[in-house]
């Protein structure tokens, strides 16, 4: 090989290097820890009401990300109904479906088709979404926050033993 490939090859190297990291958190997308704090975020609900992340301490809350294109969250979605919201509805909880940057009517019509009931909010342009998540990473996530409103278990894609292990936190959180 010559000095122009070497160097080529090189800038490449530093160029990939120098790029901004999409995986973190194990790989899976997040720019948040367990144990951070979450900052305040009002979520849009498709009812038309408004809840803030603040007035919700006291409960242990589910964000769960989500989206009418998104196959792995459809796949979640009657999990999350059955096994979770159905569970803990009446206790201190709340699992709140984030849609990804879709228009209300849409996301009217996912929830409709998925058969859910816990609340769904919609996140014009990603901008909740990009709070916990790292641009250009996946959407199927649930990020759980205790009671005082820190980051407790993060999850990424629908792994039945890591949303077993969601499950078991939420049951210990809210004992």
């Amino acid at each position: 090989m010559n000095f122009n490939i070497y160097s080529s090859l090189l800038f490449i190297a530093l160029l990939f290097s120098c790029e901004p990291k999409i995986e973190e958190e194990g790989g899976r997308g997040y720019h948040v820890r367990v144990g951070d704090k979450v900052e305040n975020i009002d979520l849009q609900l498709i009812d038309g009401s408004v809840l803030n992340i603040n007035d919700l301490k006291g409960k242990v809350v589910v964000l769960q990300f989500t989206a009418s294109w998104c196959s792995v969250c459809r796949k979640e979605m009657p999990y999350l109904e059955e096994e979770v919201w159905q569970k803990y509805k009446n206790d201190d909880f709340i699992l709140i479906g984030v849609d990804y940057d879709e228009p209300i009517e849409k996301v009217i019509a996912f929830k409709k088709k998925m058969k859910t009931t816990y609340p769904m909010a919609i996140d014009p342009n990603g901008e909740i979404f990009l709070k916990f998540s790292v641009k250009g990473s996946g959407v199927t996530r649930n990020v759980i926050i205790d009671k005082d409103g820190k980051i407790a278990y993060l999850t990424r894609l629908f792994d039945r033993e890591e949303f077993d292990k969601m499950k078991e936190k939420i049951s210990v959180l809210l004992k």
